[in-house]
């Protein structure tokens, strides 16, 4: 069994729609970044390769490259998920944190899980999305942004 850890933050504003856990949020507030912006997305690739051994996000889908401008983020989760495969790792369970004062998340949860799950290959039974604020306090509480946490289990 090996885990991994995933990190990952994204601000408001930019010309992104706003999307987490694959799931388009309509809401007041949209994200600055080069692919969707799915910050949840992005920590959940970081804890599988993190848990592989593997080079992080940022190394095997660079912001810098064109064929990753405004991409869909589960197509990278897809893609992440099957170089880890290759690897010889299997996603044993997730477990996700989104960190955000605005927008409400918890009537979109049960899609986002769906949606990492399909990524995956796993069955969303071994796929968990919490949300938190906090309470108003840091970049997040300021309504500058959205983070996320993942952490991976997997298994050989």
């Amino acid at each position: 069994m090996r885990i991994g850890h995933g990190y990952d933050a994204h601000r408001f504003g930019g010309s992104r729609p706003f999307v987490i856990g694959g799931v388009k949020i309509p809401c007041d507030v949209t994200l600055d970044a080069h692919s969707d912006g799915d910050t949840l997305a992005h920590a959940v690739i970081d804890a599988l390769f993190g848990a592989a051994g593997m080079p992080d996000i940022g190394a095997q889908y660079p912001d810098t490259a064109d064929a990753y401008d405004g991409i869909d983020s589960m197509l990278l989760l897809k893609d992440a998920a099957e170089k880890v495969a290759a690897a010889g790792f299997a996603p044993e369970y997730i477990d996700c944190t989104i960190v955000a004062q605005t927008p409400k998340m918890a009537k979109h949860i049960q899609q986002m899980r769906a949606n990492i799950a399909a990524a995956c290959g796993v069955d969303v039974s071994r796929v968990n999305v919490k949300a938190t604020t906090e309470e108003r306090m840091g970049f997040t509480g300021e309504k500058l942004g959205l983070a996320a946490h993942a952490v991976c289990l997997l298994k050989e």
